[in-house]
């Protein structure tokens, strides 16, 4: 049985996909973090040991959905290996479950994704809004409904990031890449502040595409453990470790959260060509970084 399944993402797949993972594991915990101004919700689904958890999350970027694909993907492998006490990856993952935990976030951005994916029609009453501001390129739409890129809008050097947009000719908003009026202005990044900031996670880590590589790393809070956790899970998948830099180099919510916490984060961009990759692509991609997501589980 496969429940999740290489298919083009949108908002009623998610739903779909989460309603038949829950029904099959039932321990699986799903709720709703917040809505967005289209009034889709972002969901989180929480598996294990809600005590002692990481986070995983995907879906910022709207062309970038295959990694909600990914993180859906894990949660299938993770909760059948669970119920029917299975090996993942070697690892006895019942027994680890019953002291660790994950919330995984399936898509912080649904109304970029379906915009990304369904064009104009996904923004609703903003259609005309976002066809005037994406230059009519939706596929490659990674911003919310309001041309707000969500891993532009968390409050890390988010002035600094401000001002190299203006440098990049990246004035307002746009399909990608422009920061909002201030940080966390979006309903999509507070929802994603909030959680950190109610529940304690080891650490986090945000699913992007692609590259094949591993962000790790953020500002003078950065934890000492970080550097040999970031080159454990990299060696796993073989990816390279990179430092931030350009239009990179702030306002992501790892940078955010290892900036407001002191504890680590990860950004893993799966897969390599250019956004969105093909679907075609997506069992390789999945296996090349399942043991991966689960290190980070353990970790």
């Amino acid at each position: 049985m496969s429940i999740v399944k290489p298919v083009r993402f949108d908002y009623e797949t998610q739903i779909d996909m989460i309603e038949e993972l829950c029904t099959e594991f039932p321990f699986i915990s799903p709720r709703v973090l917040s809505r967005t101004c289209l009034g889709r919700s972002i969901f989180a689904l929480d598996i294990g040991n809600k005590s002692n958890k990481v986070l995983l999350a995907a879906g910022f970027h709207g062309s970038e959905w295959i990694g909600c694909l990914a993180v859906l993907k894990f949660a299938e492998r993770l909760s059948y290996c669970i119920k029917n006490n299975r090996l993942l990856s070697g690892v006895e993952v019942k027994r680890a479950f019953s002291n660790l935990g994950i919330t995984i976030v399936p898509c912080v951005n649904p109304d970029g994704t379906e915009i990304a994916v369904n064009g104009p029609e996904g923004a609703k009453s903003l259609k005309k809004y976002v066809e005037q501001i994406s230059g009519g390129d939706f596929s490659k739409y990674n911003a919310n409904a309001k041309g707000v890129d969500i891993n532009h809008n968390f409050n890390a050097g988010w002035q600094t990031l401000r001002q190299i947009e203006v440098e990049n000719g990246i004035t307002g908003p746009s399909g990608r890449q422009y920061g909002g009026e201030y940080p966390e202005s979006e309903a999509e990044t507070r929802a994603m502040t909030a959680l950190c900031r109610k529940e304690p996670f080891r650490q986090v880590m945000a699913v992007h595409s692609q590259g094949e590589e591993l962000y790790w790393q953020y500002g003078e809070n950065t934890p000492a453990q970080a550097e040999m956790m970031a080159k454990i899970l990299a060696d796993s998948c073989s990816y390279t470790l990179v430092n931030n830099g350009g239009l990179a180099s702030h306002g992501g919510f790892k940078d955010w959260f290892i900036d407001e916490f002191g504890r680590p984060g990860f950004t893993l961009e799966i897969g390599k060509g250019e956004n969105p990759l093909s679907i075609r692509d997506f069992p390789k991609i999945y296996a090349r970084i399942e043991e991966a997501l689960l290190i980070f589980s353990l970790m």
